[in-house]
C-alpha cells in the first residue's frame, strides 16, 4: 500500500511503515466527514500528498533535536509525514481552521506520532523559536518571511542555515526576485520520477 513511498525511502522501520500505512488509511475515512482534500484527489494521497511532504527530506536531513513549524498545515501536509520520517525532530502544526487541525490532531494520535504539537490560530501568536519553517503552497515566500522572521531561532544545528522552506509549484522567479541572494530553488523532480513533480518544486529561503 505504500509501494511508491519505500521506492524513494527503502529504510523505513516497522513503526514508519506502520504509521504510513494508518495515513493511507484514515485519511480517506476522516476526509469523507472533513474535507482535508479535495475528493477529486484522495485517490492520490500517497504521491500528491505524502510523497509531496516528503519531499522536503530529499533537500535536508533534520538534525536529531531540531525544531520545525507547519505554517497554515490543514490536514497535516507536510508536517504529519516528515514527524513520521524524523522520529527525533520536534513538530509544531499552526492552522487557522480548527476542524482541519482536528483531522491532524486525531489522525497523528491514531498513527503514535508523539513528535507532533498542534496549535489553532494565527502564527502571530506564536512565540516560540525554530530551526525551519515548513509550509505547502499557503502564502507568497516574501509574505511568509514576514510573518516567521520573528520565530526562526538564531542557533544553528544543521546542515544548511536556519530559514524557510516551502512547497511550491510553476515559476518562482518573481515571488522570490527579492529574496534571491537568500533562496534556492530545487526541482523535485529531480529526486521523483512521477508526472505530479513534473513542474513541483521546494523553495528555500535563509531567514536572517
Amino acid at each position: 500500500m505504500i509501494d511508491i513511498i519505500l521506492k524513494y525511502f527503502p529504510a523505513l522501520t516497522e513503526r514508519q511503515k506502520e504509521q504510513f500505512e494508518i495515513l493511507m488509511r484514515l485519511y480517506p475515512e476522516w476526509n469523507d466527514k472533513i474535507n482535508v482534500i479535495s475528493r477529486k484527489d484522495i485517490g492520490n494521497l500517497e504521491v500528491n500528498h505524502i510523497l509531496h511532504s516528503l519531499s522536503i527530506a530529499t533537500f535536508i536531513h533534520f538534525s536529531d533535536g531540531s525544531s520545525i513549524m507547519d505554517l497554515g498545515c490543514g490536514g497535516g501536509f507536510p508536517g504529519i509525514p516528515l514527524a513520521i520520517l524524523f522520529p527525533k525532530v520536534n513538530f509544531l502544526l499552526i492552522d487557522r481552521t480548527a476542524k482541519k487541525l482536528k483531522v491532524a490532531e486525531e489522525i497523528a494520535k491514531a498513527a503514535g506520532i508523539d513528535n507532533v504539537r498542534f496549535m489553532h490560530g494565527d502564527v502571530a501568536e506564536c512565540k516560540e523559536k525554530f530551526d525551519f519553517i515548513v509550509s505547502r503552497a499557503v502564502m507568497p515566500q516574501t509574505d511568509l518571511v514576514k510573518l516567521s522572521r520573528k520565530n526562526i531561532s538564531k542557533t544553528q544545528q544543521n546542515a544548511i542555515p536556519n530559514g524557510l522552506i516551502t512547497l511550491k509549484g510553476g515559476d518562482l522567479q518573481s515571488e522570490l526576485n527579492r529574496l534571491k541572494n537568500d533562496s534556492e530553488v530545487i526541482d523535485i523532480k529531480q529526486y521523483f520520477s512521477e508526472d505530479y513533480f513534473a513542474t513541483k518544486k521546494i523553495a528555500y529561503t535563509i531567514v536572517h
